[in-house]
């Protein structure tokens, strides 16, 4: 009997990836292009399908089984108000950096003009479905648009996925103010959707290696033409997008978090990411925030004096609600990906984006690859067309590991604020570990 070795899922995405290439290459070199188009590239269409299948009920039973599940916020109502609140702060500054850089850096328009102009023409149908013009629109339309009028319609229009996000809190907080007797029942069958829900991505993402081959090959068909230069071009493109990424990524823990420590504790930075630097080590390894909160946990009250009163409330919280990391990394991928298709996306679809985004983490799944499927949401409330998805697959697995870093440095960095401001730091802990850098 031979022994089998289960290959890891991104190890898989990262071979499908590379086989699409390879394949695409071949098919620009040898004039497979009906071929790719007939028998390759329905499978990518068939993928894409899936993911926006699950994105609307994945989307509605997360929020709800996250929000009705913060029970402990109405007996710990100041702890959990601060800490909910500088969350909330922290996916917002991360947002915005990632919109501030992305449109500094542009990197969808390292592709030829030419190309994007093709993109955009093959995508006319879906580029009609973004939202009307700035100029058209009342100072309060964007307010108007979050609050459906039939959430019925909203579930069945990929366009109005903010208009779903806005139910689904407002049934969660409603179940919140129930008395438990009264909503139990119904508690119990969304934990249990939301398990079977978590089953289907993962059963998803299993063929996430095959559907990603069809796409990149498709798209590598549809880039290059008869010209395997400009398939070349497109990769850099997406080299650049990825740098972006890693710049606001960057920015936020060398750059907002130092902020954060240096005023709401007595904390050194440099102590801090000494203290935190195991569970950041396991986060890049692992690519979930859940994996990691064990060890999350046990750096902060270790190493950096957060009483666990504290810490095993704000950080499991953190790891269900705030996704600093995963929050800036859609909205580079959103703003690159209508760069891609030559569409300017205005002051009104951009905070869209902030307000999908930060939403959107607070039901994102700490597990890796989870922020994929959260990334069709931002994508179609602004009616970006998700077929580019395939490009943002082709580098997903190394940024995932490291926004997961940036997410659970983000939940660290509140833990150590939280604990300051409430007296729940231990002083002389950290004194101790002052004198030993």
């Amino acid at each position: 009997m031979f022994k089998t070795h289960k290959i890891a899922l991104h190890w898989l995405i990262l071979i499908g990836m590379l086989a699409g290439v390879i394949f695409g290459i071949a098919a620009v070199h040898f004039g497979w292009h009906n071929f790719t188009t007939d028998w390759i590239k329905p499978w990518g269409i068939i993928f894409i399908k899936l993911l926006k299948l699950i994105a609307v009920p994945l989307i509605i039973v997360s929020l709800i089984s996250g929000i009705s599940n913060l029970n402990d916020v109405s007996k710990l109502s100041r702890i959990g108000l601060k800490t909910i609140g500088l969350y909330l702060i922290t996916t917002v500054i991360a947002i915005s950096i990632g919109l501030i850089v992305v449109n500094i850096t542009r990197p969808g328009t390292f592709l030829p003009r030419e190309k994007s102009l093709e993109f955009q023409q093959k995508y006319a149908a879906n580029l009609n479905q973004v939202a009307p013009n700035d100029a058209d629109a009342g100072p309060l339309s964007f307010i108007i648009d979050i609050v459906p009028d039939n959430i019925f319609g909203a579930m069945t229009e990929n366009t109005s996925m903010l208009q779903v996000i806005f139910f689904a809190i407002l049934f969660g907080i409603s179940m919140i103010l129930l008395p438990g007797a009264k909503t139990n029942s119904v508690k119990q069958l969304i934990d249990s959707l939301n398990e079977i829900v978590m089953k289907m991505i993962h059963l998803i993402m299993k063929v996430a290696p095959y559907g990603v081959f069809a796409l990149i090959a498709s798209i590598t068909v549809d880039v290059a033409g008869d010209n395997v230069s400009d398939t070349f071009a497109l990769f850099g493109s997406l080299g650049m997008y990825a740098l972006t990424v890693i710049i606001g990524l960057l920015l936020m823990v060398f750059g907002i978090y130092p902020l954060f420590i240096s005023f709401l504790t007595v904390i050194g930075f440099k102590q801090f990411i000494k203290g935190v630097a195991p569970a950041q080590l396991l986060a890049f390894s692992t690519s979930s925030s859940a994996a990691t909160l064990p060890m999350t946990m046990q750096c902060c009250e270790e190493n950096l004096g957060v009483k666990n009163e504290v810490a095993s409330f704000v950080l499991p919280l953190g790891a269900t609600i705030n996704m600093d990391g995963t929050s800036l990394y859609q909205a580079v991928a959103a703003v690159f990906l209508a760069q891609i298709y030559g569409m300017d996306l205005g002051l009104g679809q951009q905070l869209t984006i902030i307000l999908t985004a930060t939403l959107a983490s607070i039901g994102s799944a700490a597990v890796p690859g989870a922020g994929m499927i959260m990334l069709v949401i931002v994508l179609t409330s602004v009616g970006i067309p998700t077929e580019g998805i395939a490009l943002i697959f082709a580098v997903d697995r190394p940024l995932d590991m490291l926004r997961t870093v940036v997410n659970i440095t983000g939940d660290s960095t509140v833990a150590c604020a939280v604990a300051h401001t409430e007296n729940k730091l231990n002083e002389t802990l950290i004194l101790e570990n002052q004198e030993s850098l």
